[in-house]
């Protein structure tokens, strides 16, 4: 199968979304003539409006040239044999493939623009819900806002590193273990259990507490993890080499030796509506499983983090959707020194309505990043 699709911010006015090819034979796509890409177009609209094959008598009806619809069956067997259409059974119409699916979105997709409304809906509410909570809530806000607006199921990925900060304390706990407590401006507490040398001066916690403290406030752990590695050598010359160690642990604590990935999932129950046969039912039934594992969602958003723009993985060219047949719709979001510091996106049936979800994630995308970098 090729790989995920692209869509990437333009210069250019009016054309917001470039496209990366895709690996299908060229000499095969250069013989869709017009003919053969508006019935084959025809066959994806179809599918992705009712999840209905389309037979070629209807096709024949729907189209802007006159054919007959022994004309329109032979281009659905060339299609066919090009691997973009298939027949779910004897005598039925065509539905596209993953191959063909991945072909429309990359090659015949057109894109628009949210209207002003749509633009105002997301703004107002991820506005709000960042007056009214931590940072957290306002991404499941965002979330659930997503998977409202796209009956799907609405996914955030962020780290703990992202929150800006406003105090940290080491308190001893036992000879060996200090409790490190991370305040955010948020408002949100996290503690982690740090080891530290045996025979550590109460001094010591003080002067760790106190260096950090002066380095922290309004922002983010991986800012301060960052300046303290680039300034090692004079960071060390400052504290004595056990406090400086405890410093160490502590950043090394929060910056995700352990697990520090952030998941947010909401609007499951959106993919159980429109179910057309047992076997949908199934393949939702798997795809809850393995939003429940967690893992593999956290590694395909991390790779939607490595590219620009909006990226579409769709059914088995990942193995997260290769039982369950889904897509995902997802895009990046930055914090103030335009880092990537989080993913959204949308998961649902491999029959989205990838026009209109496309612009709606890069939409809310650029709405939460905004709110990173207290916008």
């Amino acid at each position: 199968m090729p790989g995920e699709g692209h869509f990437r911010d333009m210069a250019g006015p009016g054309d917001k979304y470039s496209r990366e090819s895709i690996s299908l034979d060229r000499g095969a796509l250069a013989a869709l003539n017009l003919r053969s890409r508006e019935i084959f177009k025809q066959i994806v609209d179809s599918y992705l409006a009712t999840g209905d094959p389309l037979g070629s008598r209807q096709l024949a009806r729907l189209l802007p040239m006159t054919l007959s619809p022994a004309s329109v069956r032979n281009v659905m067997q060339d299609l066919e044999e090009l691997g973009l259409v298939y027949a779910p059974h004897t005598s039925a119409g065509r539905l596209p493939t993953e191959l063909g699916l991945r072909f429309f979105v990359d090659a015949l997709l057109e894109v628009g623009d949210l209207g002003h409304e749509e633009r105002d809906r997301i703004d107002a509410q991820v506005k709000a819900a960042s007056r009214g909570q931590n940072l957290e809530g306002a991404l499941a806000e965002a979330t659930s806002l997503l998977s409202g607006l796209t009956r799907g199921a609405g996914v955030v990925l962020t780290t703990k590193d992202n929150a800006r900060l406003k105090h940290i304390e080491f308190v001893r706990l036992e000879p060996e273990r200090a409790l490190a407590v991370l305040v955010g401006e948020d408002g949100s507490v996290e503690n982690r259990v740090v080891h530290i040398a045996r025979g550590l001066p109460a001094s010591a916690l003080v002067d760790a507490s106190n260096f950090l403290n002066a380095r922290i406030k309004g922002r983010t752990l991986a800012d301060v993890r960052a300046e303290i590695e680039a300034a090692r050598g004079h960071a060390q010359a400052e504290l004595d080499e056990l406090t400086a160690r405890l410093v160490e642990a502590g950043l090394a604590s929060w910056a995700g030796l352990g697990d520090s990935s952030q998941l947010i999932v909401r609007g499951q129950a959106n993919l159980l509506e429109d179910l057309k046969a047992v076997e949908d039912l199934e393949r939702i039934r798997l795809l809850f499983s393995d939003l429940e594992t967690k893992k593999d969602v956290i590694d395909l958003l991390a790779r939607a983090e490595r590219g620009e723009g909006v990226r579409i993985f769709i059914g088995s060219e990942n193995k997260l959707f290769s039982l369950s047949g889904s897509s995902m719709i997802a895009a990046p979001f930055r914090d103030s020194q335009q880092r990537i510091v989080g993913v959204l996106g949308v998961i649902g049936p491999t029959r989205l309505n990838y026009a209109r979800i496309v612009p709606m994630v890069d939409y809310t995308a650029k709405v939460v990043g905004k709110l990173m970098q207290g916008g």
